[in-house]
């Protein structure tokens, strides 16, 4: 007696699939289907094979024994419930610094249980680095139309100590620094960090290197408004003045 009526109807109900689904998978129509599973009919050997190389069933397995719901679950292949697939495609978490907890996070930037409770961003980003979000809320990194305005969010790379002669002046960073939390421009001289505003208005800061408690580095920004695209004046600009250039150089 062959299982295999049973044994695809326990499937459909584990996958969650109809009969017209599960039947379109295997070019199959959808009264065949039923006609196996009320075992009316028998498939044919090749139908056979696919389900089972579909499943990673073994053939012996869907023919000669009534699988339970817990044996299916443990073969591998499309098999897998929803609530597990969720799990294996989950993204990266980063907490993320709001306006209402950026205080606080200056005097528990190393508390694991404070990291912990911040909200946090799924974001498709490497989940073997460290990151930390934040979110903007002054006009420090603006300048007229241009830069980071308040509710926009940078996404920051942590930066350890050993590493910091390997930035770039004039990255953005997020810094803690003297009871501060900082995004700004940075440029390193020999035993200080210089932080820069865009805002023309805004003062530069300097600290010394140890005075620097965490430093991130921004990788990614999301904007709470919609950029405004150029009309191309300036790319066009930019480009005569490179072709002038070339003609300029090339007599």
């Amino acid at each position: 007696m062959s299982f295999f009526g049973k044994n695809i109807r326990k499937i459909r109900s584990v996958k969650s699939l109809s009969q017209q689904s599960f039947a379109e998978l295997f070019d199959l129509k959808r009264a065949t289907l039923g006609a196996y599973e009320e075992e009316r009919s028998e498939p044919k050997i090749d139908t056979i094979i696919k389900i089972a190389n579909h499943f990673s069933i073994p053939l012996d397995d869907l023919l000669m024994k009534e699988l339970t719901v817990n044996k299916l679950l443990k073969f591998q292949g499309n098999l897998i419930t929803d609530q597990e697939e969720i799990v294996r495609e989950r993204f990266a978490t980063v907490p993320c610094i709001t306006p209402t907890c950026s205080n606080d996070y200056v005097s528990y930037y190393n508390k694991e249980d404070f990291i912990k409770s911040l909200p946090c961003l799924q974001l498709p980003v490497s989940k073997e680095k460290k990151y930390r979000g934040y979110t903007v809320d002054n006009l420090e990194m603006s300048s007229n139309d241009k830069g980071l305005f308040p509710k926009d969010v940078v996404i920051g790379e942590f930066v350890p100590p050993k590493d910091y002669a390997q930035i770039d002046n004039g990255c953005l960073v997020l810094v803690v620094a003297e009871n501060q939390l900082i995004l700004r421009k940075l440029y390193i001289t020999k035993d200080k960090f210089i932080l820069r505003a865009e805002h023309k208005n805004v003062e530069e800061m300097s600290f010394l290197k140890k005075e620097v408690k965490e430093l991130w580095q921004v990788r990614y920004a999301f904007y709470h408004r919609l950029p405004e695209f150029s009309d191309g004046i300036e790319e066009k600009l930019l480009f005569l003045e490179r072709e002038f250039v070339k003609m300029r150089d090339s007599r």
